[in-house]
């Protein structure tokens, strides 16, 4: 009997591997695009209006901490599945995504501020 890994052993590693490329790519593509759908002028609403930019930095902490206290590190892709599940949850209720025309920034709700902080938060970690 031999040492050597098995060619299934072999071709399972390189799966997790390039898996994980995939993923981090998939992750970083779709904070892109939540970025385009509301983060840009979402940040660039908070940093004109205080009030705004206090409502952001309040569901980010809630966004940090409940990553966390799943065990993960805040990176594009929990970043990315936490946005994912937001919008999930926004549509199952029949609701339209939102676009940058379309939100009021001094009335935006909740999934709005939701998404433009996890944008905020993959700013700040680079996960773009």
């Amino acid at each position: 009997m031999s040492n050597e890994r098995t060619p299934a052993a072999q071709s399972v590693n390189a799966f997790d591997a390039s898996y994980l490329a995939t993923a981090e790519l998939d992750a970083r593509f779709y904070l892109d695009q939540v970025m385009a759908m509301v983060g840009v002028d979402g940040l660039v609403e908070a940093l004109a209006q205080p009030f705004l930019l206090a409502k952001v930095d309040q569901h980010a902490a809630a966004v940090r901490q409940s990553i966390t206290a799943a065990g993960k590190a805040i990176d594009s892709i929990s970043l990315a599945g936490y946005a994912r599940s937001v919008i999930a949850v926004h549509q199952r209720h029949g609701r339209p995504l939102p676009t940058p025309d379309s939100i009021d920034w001094t009335d935006a709700d909740w999934t709005v501020l939701r998404l433009v902080s996890v944008c905020s938060l993959a700013d700040a970690a680079d996960a773009f």
